[in-house]
């Protein structure tokens, strides 16, 4: 008896563990088979993954009576359960440790909270109005008001974890639209988890006894994480990530406390949010979940989840046509409620249609919480039927599978659409529109000079700024060596997270000092690849993020004597290339100053002001230097100064009634714009440009304006010499106005093309300036060049 009772026991504890790695290996299996053959068709990764599980579900190879008895054990409930509870308190962590909270604040709430309730109230209304006509066909026995609140939640949900993943898949994700889908959802999701739990809280009768230990426990783990990150932080300054202990720390007390909030009949999902939420985004603690994390739920945990959301798709339910008609009228009703809703808002909030059906299919999404609603959640709720439960669950499944590849389908026709629109600053608003750039560096050696101008393009703190820095690292050559893996020295053994080596640690230890200093946090990533592919990596990453401006270090660095010392060559080749194939504006940075030691480095960690000069000489790329200038003017430290440059013999009919109240220090016509004449050597583009520049920012006294005439190329020179010890960085475009006869001839030859003839002057080893270059060249569009040529 005792052997029988052993053996039973060993079974019940064997096969469920079996039958769910079995499925687990499963979903993946075929989830990736899935993904290969809808990715031709521009279908996301869940919908594959949904695909998958509908294959290996009863619906599928569920059918067959053998795998079906080794996949559906009678105690194999409660494992998926909790396996589903892990995965969910995990991925609900990372998504608050990722969610974008100054996007938040400096968007209309208004606007979001429109855009997330628009169809959920709609959705509310005919959830009401449908729910007897429900309750009646899915057989459900009493409990009617419950039943009501549980299709009212179903109809206005949206499923913030298939939202991101989709639109990560579709990298949309980046975009105007993408955000705001993604914090609507995220909003509604958590308003309708509220909503249920208070009603499981009223209905049980544990509002005050449970449900406020509950928000206290989240407000000390909250506070706790607050004070264990910042002593992570600082704890071995000699590490680029947390050890696993100390992960481990932290993600014990997010658990621990979610295990709390479920075993209190609560959901834990909004408490696995707000605690990773609300945790320090600075810092390499922050770095270290982000970084482990996301691997595990990007390639494991979300793709079982998905999955198993098709496994539970039982289409035996679809069995009579009175079945058919009940998923149907959901369907129709979650599509119709979401889409209806959001048009209404997008037309009060004058979004474009396109756009507003765009987003009710987004907002559509289900597969999440909701699964919850008809789950073990709302056991204490309502008894629900074989029959209720599934037609419920397939509707959910059907209107993911419906909405994901609808969603996928606009995206490819509205491609050019969504795309990013702002790929250069001429046209950009610098008081109201937000910022996206992309910093490249090598090593630490620019790390500073880019930090810094990172600094003064956050402007004055009103338009918002959202740095990313990437850490380009060349992947040399697999050396052949006869020595066994097991007898390689430490330092040698290397993968993916190493690359970068010691750089890496001070490149993160110097931007965690940036941001705790600034307060701007700078997303770090990595691109490994070798030096001929580099620039792809850049471009593809500019135009995924969609970012403004690009920013690369010169390939070159100042020694102590001042000389200007060759670094890589393969630095300069992908420098040139992504000047050639960027998606966006691209300034390079070249490092100058006194002894070796740039003067536009003082911005960061001083009160003193910094003088710089903006050189125009005319055309697109120095347009678009005084478009950089303009977030640049409105730091507080920076005192900057246009300087224009004319010929003289065009100019000889103004001078005189011009006013020079500065012509003893700079020789140059101060305050007053130059009404030339129009001619052929006068840019009516740049003029108006300037006019309009010198009204809103010379006239308030924020930018100082200064005229230089000369005649030729050794004029300019001499006037850029003269200039070279005032200021602590030039900015010039890379263009100009091509031959002109103010810059014909500047050098001998030129070093550097890349940097533009003004930019190879003021950055040539004979020429001794104290101030740093920033060298801008305008993104390419075709009919804007025939134009300005």
């Amino acid at each position: 008896m005792d052997a029988t009772h052993r053996i039973a026991c060993q079974e019940n504890l064997f096969n469920p563990l079996t039958s769910m790695g079995m499925q687990v290996s499963g979903i993946l299996v075929i989830s990736h088979f899935f993904h290969l053959l809808l990715k031709g068709l521009g279908q996301p990764g869940p919908i594959a993954q949904i695909f998958a599980g509908l294959v290996l579900g009863p619906t599928g190879l569920s059918n067959i009576p053998l795998v079906n008895r080794f996949f559906y054990q009678s105690t194999g409930a409660d494992f998926y359960e909790i396996f589903g509870l892990f995965c969910r308190i995990i991925f609900m962590f990372l998504i608050g440790l990722e969610t974008d909270i100054p996007y938040i604040r400096r968007n209309n709430v208004v606007v979001v909270t429109a855009i997330a309730f628009g169809g959920a109230i709609i959705g509310m209304i005919f959830g009401l109005a449908t729910s007897a006509f429900l309750h009646h066909e899915l057989e459900v026995q009493g409990q009617k008001t419950m039943f009501m609140a549980i299709i009212v939640l179903l109809l206005a949900y949206t499923a913030s974890p298939v939202v991101i993943r989709l639109a990560a898949e579709l990298k949309f994700d980046t975009s105007d639209i993408g955000r705001l889908a993604i914090i609507s959802a995220l909003i509604i999701e958590m308003t309708c988890l509220a909503i249920f739990n208070l009603v499981v809280a009223i209905h049980a009768n544990k509002v005050y006894k449970y449900g406020i230990y509950c928000v206290l426990l989240d407000v000390v783990i909250i506070f706790i994480n607050k004070y264990l990150a910042d002593w992570f932080n600082k704890r071995d300054q000699n590490q680029k990530y947390l050890k696993n202990t100390e992960l481990f720390v932290i993600l014990s007390l997010v658990i621990g406390s979610a295990m709390y909030v479920e075993w209190a009949s609560f959901n834990s999902i909004i408490s696995c949010f707000a605690i990773g939420l609300l945790f320090p985004k600075k810092g390499k603690a922050a770095r270290t979940l982000i970084h482990k994390l996301n691997f595990s739920v990007h390639n494991f945990i979300l793709p079982v989840y998905f999955g198993y959301i098709g496994f539970q798709f039982n289409g035996r339910y679809l069995n009579s046509w009175n079945n058919v008609l009940i998923v149907v009228i959901m369907v129709l009703l979650s599509i119709g409620c979401k889409i209806s809703g959001t048009l209404i808002v997008c037309r009060y909030l004058k979004i474009p249609l396109n756009k507003g059906v765009l987003l009710g299919f987004i907002m559509n999404l289900k597969g999440h919480a909701d699964l919850l609603f008809i789950g073990s959640s709302s056991k204490i709720l309502i008894t629900w039927s074989p029959k209720s439960y599934n037609l419920l669950l397939i509707s959910i499944v059907i209107n993911t599978i419906i909405s994901g590849p609808v969603v996928a389908l606009l995206m490819r026709k509205q491609e050019n659409l969504l795309g990013n629109m702002h790929t250069e600053l001429e046209i950009h608003d610098p008081d109201k529109e937000e910022l996206r750039m992309l910093a490249c560096v090598y090593g630490p050696r620019p790390l500073s000079a880019i930090l810094s101008l990172v600094s003064a393009l956050s402007g004055s703190k009103k338009a918002p700024i959202t740095p990313y820095l990437m850490q380009l690292i060349e992947l040399l050559p697999k050396r052949r060596t006869n020595v066994s893996y097991h007898e390689l020295e430490a330092d040698e053994l290397s993968d993916e997270e190493d690359y970068g080596g010691n750089d890496a640690l001070e490149i993160n230890e110097a931007v965690d000092n940036f941001t705790s200093e600034t307060k701007i946090l700078v997303r770090v990533t990595k691109a490994v690849s070798s030096i001929a592919t580099l620039y792809e990596d850049v471009c593809n990453s500019a135009e995924d993020l969609r970012v403004s401006i690009i920013l690369l270090p010169f390939h070159k660095h100042q020694r102590i004597d001042g000389k200007m010392d060759i670094g890589k060559e393969g630095i300069r080749t992908t420098n040139q290339k992504v000047l050639r194939h960027a998606p966006c504006s691209v300034g390079i940075i070249v490092s100058r100053g006194i002894d070796g030691v740039p003067g536009f480095l003082q911005l960061l960690g001083s009160d003193t002001v910094q003088h710089m000069a903006t050189l125009f000489f005319g055309g697109p790329d120095d347009r678009e230097a005084i478009a950089w200038s303009r977030r640049i003017a409105a730091h507080p430290q920076v005192n900057l100064t246009v300087i224009r440059f004319l010929r003289a013999a065009a100019s000889s009919n103004v001078r005189n009634s011009q006013i020079d109240d500065s012509s003893d220090e700079d020789d140059g016509m101060f305050v007053t714009l130059s009404r030339l004449e129009k001619g052929n050597d006068i840019n009516e583009i740049d003029n108006a440009f300037l006019s309009e520049f010198y009204n809103r920012y010379v006239t308030s006294g924020q930018v100082g304006y200064v005229e230089k005439y000369v005649n030729n190329a050794a004029q300019t020179a001499e006037a850029l010499k003269d200039i070279g010890d005032m200021y602590s960085l030039f900015i010039v475009g890379k263009g100009g106005r091509g031959n002109s006869p103010l810059t014909t001839g500047i050098c001998d030859w030129e070093e550097c093309p890349e940097l533009g003839t003004i930019g190879d002057f003021l950055a040539a080893s004979d020429f001794n300036i104290n101030g740093s270059v920033l060298v801008v060249q305008q993104h390419r569009h075709a009919k804007k060049d025939v134009l300005d040529d």
